[in-house]
């Protein structure tokens, strides 16, 4: 059961059910306008193998080239939310830490399985940025994201690999990795980290929320550990499909260059909340995700103004060591983005006045 506090099994796609599917969507984190069409095809053309179970040895493979590693250290999952139930059951460890704020199924899935969890609260006075000497020595599971969702800040490698002890597990999510130009700052694929647990998502930058398609990048053992807690066949032949189209040369090409627009349109954005601070916004810096954490005054009455105006946000206070006055923006296109400043400069007046 979960502890009194911020409701953790709120997520962004909250914002848009029922009366708020016809807004325009700025809180869920997934890349506009996919999957593409490419990709699309692909997993269509996987649906006349559906009557066999799926085999996930060619998408795995894959996975392993795409980081340099032996297949060994890969496990594809349902998903980075499934990798976080199977780290909570399979492992056996005594004290784990979440690094907060950060995205909440991790402490969820720990307190489910019968953990109690302690938290290390990133403060806004340091930009949220981690300090490994916050963390416990104790700790024997530590969770931090990298960039930090909704933070959207990006973690040195150094601070995190600092982490590590013998006898710890680090679990590093990187779910929106691989929306930073040149993925700076990433441990993928890295052997020499002890205890290092890397998670990756595919349905952030190729639209795939609804497939379910992730994986975790670990040791040999304790891949083996995890993949004795799933079930059988826990990815379907649609996802495994996807998930090895998505590690592709053409993918990794496309990735790289939406990383580079999604830089671009995020500076767009920060520019036109930097330029409401004369109304008291005051925006994260620097963002290096496909998303900004923003603080302003009546923050809830902000964002339920621009559900009237047309538009949704994610609310900042379901994520341990924020509160009632933030919100979490995705970032989208120039025009959309600027029709959106628009209306919150017009929500921020009304709720003033």
């Amino acid at each position: 059961m979960l502890t009194e506090g911020p409701d953790l099994r709120h997520h962004g796609d909250a914002e848009l059910r029922d009366d708020g599917s016809a807004l325009v969507d700025l809180a869920v984190n997934v890349r506009a306008d996919t999957p593409p069409p490419w990709l699309r095809e692909r997993i269509a053309g996987s649906l006349g193998s559906l009557a066999a179970y799926p085999d996930g040895r060619a998408a795995r493979a894959a996975v392993a080239a795409r980081h340099g590693l032996p297949v060994e250290r890969v496990l594809l999952t349902a998903g980075a939310a499934e990798a976080f139930v199977l780290l909570a059951r399979a492992l056996k460890v005594r004290r784990p830490v979440v690094v907060h704020p950060q995205f909440t199924e991790p402490e969820a899935a720990l307190r489910d399985a019968g953990h109690t969890v302690d938290r290390v609260l990133l403060r806004p006075g340091d930009g949220f940025r981690l300090d490994p000497a916050a963390v416990p020595e104790g700790a024997d599971l530590v969770v931090v994201g990298n960039p930090t969702n909704p933070t959207s800040v990006l973690h040195p490698a150094e601070a995190l690999t600092a982490l590590a002890r013998p006898g710890r597990t680090l679990v590093v999510d990187e779910a929106f990795m691989d929306a930073v130009p040149g993925e700076r700052e990433a441990l993928a694929g890295r052997t020499d980290v002890p205890g290092l647990v890397v998670l990756r998502s595919l349905t952030k930058t190729w639209g795939l929320a609804g497939l379910r398609v992730g994986y975790v990048l670990a040791a040999p053992e304790t891949v083996a550990e995890l993949a004795r807690a799933q079930p059988l066949w826990p990815v379907s032949t649609p996802a495994l499909v996807a998930a090895e189209a998505c590690v592709g040369p053409r993918a990794l090409a496309e990735a790289a260059h939406a990383a580079h627009r999604v830089a671009a349109d995020r500076a767009h954005l920060v520019a036109g909340l930097v330029g409401l601070a004369g109304a008291g916004v005051r925006v994260v810096t620097p963002a290096e995700g496909p998303f900004v954490l923003v603080r302003l005054p009546d923050a809830a009455a902000v964002r339920h103004r621009l559900r009237a105006l047309g538009y949704a946000v994610r609310r900042g206070d379901t994520f341990p060591g924020l509160g009632p006055r933030w919100l979490r923006l995705a970032v989208r296109d120039r025009a959309t983005t600027d029709g959106f400043l628009a209306a919150l400069r017009r929500a921020v007046a009304e709720t003033a006045g």
